[in-house]
């Protein structure tokens, strides 16, 4: 037997030492001799001259074991190995009782601890067993949909405490994980993980089929269903795919969930009350969250994070097939769906392939012609049930969208954002070229066709091109004054009625 750990214990003037056995229970009371190692700082006591060393490794942070892979770093040599098996996927401990495989040995013992207690505490809805009752007090909370601890700035709800603690720093600004890289922060410890795999470019989670890296395991593990021959599945209710069965359920539950929040101004209902907090601001026209370089403010967080980059260049969202890089996690998805080579939905008459279904059967009205959402007051049909919307507006002269400078108001928020760049003095389209700035994209296109030259309106009866429409239109007018003066002319109106 080996002399594991004394812990000295300064009331009785005794030392507990632990004797290595195969149930590492025993435990015997002595008072310690000269010879045993001492720690000044915490002082505990070791037996061996190496459990010190490896001791004083807390307190000095040191940590002289790294992964050749990720090179994250370890103060014991066992618990590199054991680490080193997260990427090989080795399991070399397995359980006697049911073959299940465990990467290192504390695992296993506490696996085959769980499967040797007694469990006296279930939970009545779904049958799972517990070792404490404060884990069933937890887990019912699934069942019961209770969440507790509540958000006192925006009113949001968590079942646990730690996500309230962990949603706090979003509204103190507190990121106490920086990125030493680009100065990026975090909330969590994990995030930054993540974060600074994309700056090493490091796949650390390998697939056993195809050998392909990847930078997380959740995206490993959707990678894998592709191996795997799962066949998608459909909701009914909004055409949305789902690889998971239990994802699509999950999912369908939002379809049928009740949502009893509802907003007051134009009757929107809401699942959480942080929704209808966020969603509030459009009516009040409240923008808590300003740019420190050009002043521009914003509904959301998320949304001032994303505007920043433009001002910083980052783009931290690259693509694994080509390298490229995206300032937005929605634009690097846009992209691989274009890269991908299992396109689900191919359209017959251009061969065009779309991801889902549902926007398949929205382009295929291209070519069909359909219109399913007409316009009760005139008949005008519509593709989309937006355009009809914004479309009715014209008849019933609503304007939701009011200016909170001018008191202008607009019938699309589109045009409200355009003219409220007025008051701004913002212009976020820069010319390439000369650096002239304008506010809409439109008049940066125009304004850049000078340098480059291009004309791509052509007149039908002369040829002479234009560099924008309305240059043409105005064109065309000549050429129908000279028809009109080789035709008869009413001497009241001036309308033509034909040719001498």
């Amino acid at each position: 037997m080996d002399l594991v750990v004394v812990k000295y214990s300064l009331v009785m003037n005794v030392e507990c030492v632990f004797l290595r056995r195969q149930n590492l229970t025993s435990t015997k009371w002595f008072t310690p001799p000269r010879s045993h190692f001492s720690a000044p700082s915490a002082g505990n006591v070791f037996g061996y001259r190496s459990l010190l060393a490896t001791h004083q490794r807390i307190h000095t942070g040191e940590r002289p074991f790294a992964c050749p892979i990720c090179d994250k770093r370890f103060a014991q040599k066992i618990t590199l190995e054991n680490h080193q098996r997260t990427h090989t996927g080795e399991k070399p401990y397995e359980c006697a009782q049911c073959q299940k495989c465990f990467r290192s040995q504390p695992v296993l013992i506490a696996h085959q601890r769980e499967k040797a207690l007694e469990r006296l505490l279930e939970c009545s809805e779904c049958g799972k067993q517990f070792s404490h009752r404060s884990a069933l007090i937890v887990h019912l909370r699934v069942h019961t949909g209770e969440k507790p601890f509540t958000c006192s700035d925006c009113g949001k709800q968590f079942a646990q405490k730690v996500g309230l603690l962990v949603h706090q720093k979003t509204h103190t600004g507190e990121c106490p994980f920086t990125c030493p890289d680009c100065g990026k922060g975090f909330i969590q410890k994990v995030g930054l993980v993540k974060h600074q795999r994309v700056h090493k470019n490091l796949k650390p989670f390998w697939c056993g089929e195809c050998g392909r890296g990847f930078q997380n395991p959740a995206a490993l593990a959707k990678h894998q269903e592709t191996h795997s021959g799962k066949k998608a599945s459909w909701c009914l209710d909004c055409v949305k795919c789902f690889r998971d069965p239990l994802a699509l359920v999950k999912h369908q539950e939002s379809h049928r969930e009740e949502k009893p929040i509802e907003c007051m101004e134009c009757g929107k209902i809401f699942r959480f009350r942080s929704m209808l907090v966020t969603h509030q601001r459009i009516h009040t026209f409240e923008r808590p969250f300003s740019c420190t370089d050009c002043g521009k403010t914003f509904l959301q967080k998320g949304a001032l994070l994303t505007h920043q980059r433009v001002h910083t260049g980052e783009k931290p969202f690259r693509c694994s097939e080509c390298g490229k890089q995206f300032t937005q996690k929605v634009h690097l998805v846009k992209h691989q769906m274009v890269r991908r080579c299992e396109k689900f939905f191919p359209c017959l008459d251009c061969g065009r392939h779309f991801s889902q279904q549902s926007k398949l059967i929205i382009h295929r009205r291209i070519h069909t012609g359909e219109k399913p959402f007409p316009c009760l007051d005139c008949g005008k049909g519509f593709t989309h049930k937006s355009y009809l919307v914004q479309h009715q507006r014209i008849h019933s002269g609503e304007k939701p969208y009011l200016c909170s400078e001018c008191g202008k108001c607009f019938t699309r928020k589109a045009d409200l954002v355009t003219h409220f760049r007025i008051h701004t003095g913002e212009k976020p389209f820069p010319c390439a070229e000369c650096g002239k700035c304008f506010t809409q994209k439109s008049a940066s296109v125009r304004h850049q066709r000078f340098h480059t030259g291009e004309k791509p309106f052509p007149c039908g009866e002369c040829g002479k091109c234009f560099t924008h429409k309305p240059a043409l239109l105005k064109h065309q007018k000549i050429h129908i004054r000279e028809r009109c003066t080789k035709a008869l002319q009413c001497m009241d109106c001036w309308k033509c009625l034909g040719q001498k």
